[in-house]
């Protein structure tokens, strides 16, 4: 069903953010090494979209993923372990003639070259995703959608699916895109550097990391990425232990206000899609926390996360960063790809800190759990 009627959801009961993609059960290393050598895994989720979904849940959001998964064990462990979470997973498929994904990982940093990860998920349910068969009723009903370059990389139908949800189109929520440029996913002969680079033009909010950026588009330095990206109201450039940089510009005329005013107003609006920003940009450049990793995964998701949770909320751009980067700790400081985040109002009070303040946070195991003013949690 390609191209419904969207907008017509009640505003009070609506769904926050809407999350397609594919979540897969991940097998977590008992210890270091390579996959040759680990000697048993533990079980997990893992996913981008279902990621972020689980985090805003957690963070009070009304929060609903749409995916599709086997009719095995493997999908009713997926399910039943998001909606743990409190997202709404009400509209998930289940394919009885495909299987659900699964991987497994090593322990270390995905960006170092010792990081192994073996994926089992050719031909899975979620990869049958397509313009045809999934519920666009329920992709419209949120007042965000929030989508990754990952599922564009799954299939030729899943990257016709995601054209034709980026499309331009009277109705269609304010679509939040996160690159997560993935080269291995991608099918031979692809060109996955210029279709993600079309999707993210498409799109109203951009995550993107500037060593991504450098890798898929030869790109170099947030400037020159924002140049590349002039559509989307915002855009926001990941630079790792330098923080982000947010490029926030007005939109064209209409009773939506993404940029400066939170997501809020989106309801039934309309979306203003590719050359829908006008205005000079703002830029803020928001540094990043010291942070004591655990494990450095799953951090790119939970930043998408928090700066979606501040957006939903209309809260300044800094804050919207900032509790992106406090989200992102919270994940970093835990073995595995999704935690509960810290309490909003502890979350609120180290977000307001002065800029000398926020330079001195440094946060380690534990730190979401420690309800205490904010010079309690800082330290040298």
């Amino acid at each position: 069903m390609s191209g419904p009627a969207a907008g017509t959801a009640d505003a009070a009961t609506r769904t926050d953010v809407v999350c397609l993609g594919e979540s897969m059960v991940t097998f977590l290393p008992s210890q270091p090494g390579r996959l040759a050598d680990v000697p048993s895994f533990g079980r997990g989720i893992g996913g981008a979209e279902s990621n972020v979904a689980c985090a805003l849940a957690a963070a009070g959001h009304r929060a609903a993923w749409v995916g599709r998964v086997g009719a095995d064990g493997f999908g009713d462990h997926l399910v039943e372990t998001i909606a743990s979470y409190g997202v709404d997973t009400s509209a998930v498929r289940r394919d009885p003639a495909r299987p659900t994904g699964i991987y497994f990982r090593t322990a270390t940093d995905r960006g170092t070259d010792t990081h192994e990860v073996a994926y089992y998920r050719a031909g899975s349910a979620a990869s049958a995703m397509s313009p045809s068969n999934v519920p666009y009723e329920e992709l419209f009903a949120g007042r965000v959608l929030h989508l990754s370059g990952i599922t564009a990389a799954l299939s030729a139908d899943c990257l016709a699916l995601l054209r034709d949800l980026t499309a331009a189109r009277p109705g269609r929520p304010l679509v939040s895109f996160d690159v997560n440029h993935r080269p291995r996913l991608w099918r031979d002969g692809e060109a996955d550097a210029s279709v993600l680079l079309e999707l993210a033009r498409r799109a109203d909010l951009v995550f993107v990391g500037e060593d991504e950026a450098e890798e898929a588009w030869g790109i170099v330095g947030a400037e020159a990425i924002r140049a590349a990206l002039p559509e989307p109201a915002v855009v926001v450039v990941k630079r790792g232990s330098a923080g982000a940089t947010v490029f926030a510009s007005g939109l064209r005329p209409g009773p939506r206000s993404f940029a400066a005013g939170g997501a809020g107003d989106a309801a039934g609006a309309g979306s203003a899609g590719a050359g829908g920003a006008e205005g000079a940009d703002t830029v803020t450049l928001v540094p990043a926390l010291r942070v004591d990793v655990v494990a450095a995964v799953g951090a790119g998701d939970a930043f998408a996360a928090g700066f979606l949770s501040a957006t939903l909320r209309g809260l300044p751009v800094r804050e919207r960063a900032r509790h992106g980067h406090l989200m992102a700790a919270a994940v970093l400081t835990v073995p595995g790809d999704l935690t509960d985040p810290p309490a909003r109002d502890h979350a609120d009070r180290l977000a307001a800190l002065d800029d000398e303040a926020w330079g001195r946070l440094r946060l380690g195991p534990g730190w979401t759990a420690a309800d205490r003013a904010p010079e309690e949690v800082r330290t040298p």
